[in-house]
């Protein structure tokens, strides 16, 4: 999760931005992301990142490409927290270790219609 994306503009970048990140372990490393997906909510609480929103957590199953994933839902506190975390150590110590065990991560941000 270290690569840094293109912002999407915002009517309001000070708004609140909610996000579902699919998570899809490689094959055999299920536990190992599982333990690093935990290891998110503290991770941006302790930085100041995400709102007080309790962080949302699924264990999901594909029935088509028959294969495991996490579904993570939480809420950034404004549009820039983001990019912010990309640049603080106890966020990488998080994100840099689920590349090698990550097949896919799809990240979408939300809000309700």
């Amino acid at each position: 999760m270290s690569d840094q994306h293109q912002q999407r503009p915002r009517a309001n970048p000070d708004a609140p931005v909610t996000n579902i990140v699919t998570y899809v372990p490689k094959k055999g490393k299920e536990a190992e992301l599982l333990a690093l997906v935990k290891k998110h909510e503290p991770a941006l609480r302790k930085v100041g990142l995400v709102t007080s929103e309790p962080f949302q957590l699924w264990r999901a199953y594909d029935i088509r490409k028959q294969r495991e994933q996490f579904i993570e839902q939480f809420v950034w506190k404004d549009g820039k927290s983001s990019d912010v975390a990309h640049q603080t150590p106890e966020v990488m110590a998080v994100w840099e270790p689920m590349g090698p065990v990550l097949e896919e991560l799809t990240i979408c941000e939300v809000e309700p219609l």
